[in-house]
């Protein structure tokens, strides 16, 4: 199968990442931060997502820098991706949707800050997260080089845990019992569908 494909199908779906981040980014940036928890790990952390999102995916395709790395790229893993992809950029959107002004990019808690338990927040906990995931996994089964392709997926498992008790930490400090309970009727990165 021609590479192309996976490319192309990678291009639509980092394209509608942004497309769907930049209305809720521009809305929510106009909110005032009351607390910000955004230290170096943290900004490190945001950082190597955005290498391994953007850069390293942008130069495989655009230069022959990373071209050592290609493999041929197969039916199933391409459909696998663009069924990932198309399942994580709906969570992405929901859960963007979803958080209204309540969304930031760092670990902060805004004015008039709610705690969000509707939408598919009633289901998973961290939407959020999951959507990303689906992502990595797609891009590691879209983009065929061994570098581009998977290293989003090895920098979402090195940040989930390392950005996820801090920001359950924070949001148990801001809305305590009520934040607990939702800790208990809901998983962090599956649905609970009962």
């Amino acid at each position: 199968m021609n590479p192309w494909f996976g490319k192309a199908a990678f291009i639509v779906s980092l394209i509608s990442m942004m497309v769907i981040r930049a209305p809720h980014g521009k809305r929510s940036g106009q909110v005032k931060i009351r607390e910000s928890r955004k230290g170096r790990l943290e900004i490190a952390l945001l950082v190597l997502m955005s290498i391994t999102t953007l850069i390293l995916p942008v130069i495989s395709i655009a230069s022959p820098l990373l071209s050592f790395a290609d493999y041929g790229l197969r039916v199933f893993p391409f459909l696998l991706g663009s069924a990932c992809a198309a399942m994580g950029l709906w969570l992405f959107y929901r859960s963007h949707a979803d958080l209204g002004l309540n969304w930031s990019i760092s670990l902060a808690i805004r004015q008039k800050h709610q705690l969000v338990t509707g939408g598919v927040y009633e289901r998973i906990r961290h939407p959020m997260y999951t959507s990303i995931f689906l992502l990595a996994l797609a891009q590691a089964f879209l983009l065929s080089n061994w570098i581009a392709g998977p290293l989003y997926l090895l920098a979402f498992l090195l940040t989930f845990p390392l950005r996820l008790g801090p920001e359950e930490r924070m949001m148990l400090d801001t809305f305590g019992d009520e934040y607990g309970a939702y800790v208990k009727r809901t998983k962090r990165l599956i649905p609970n569908i009962w």
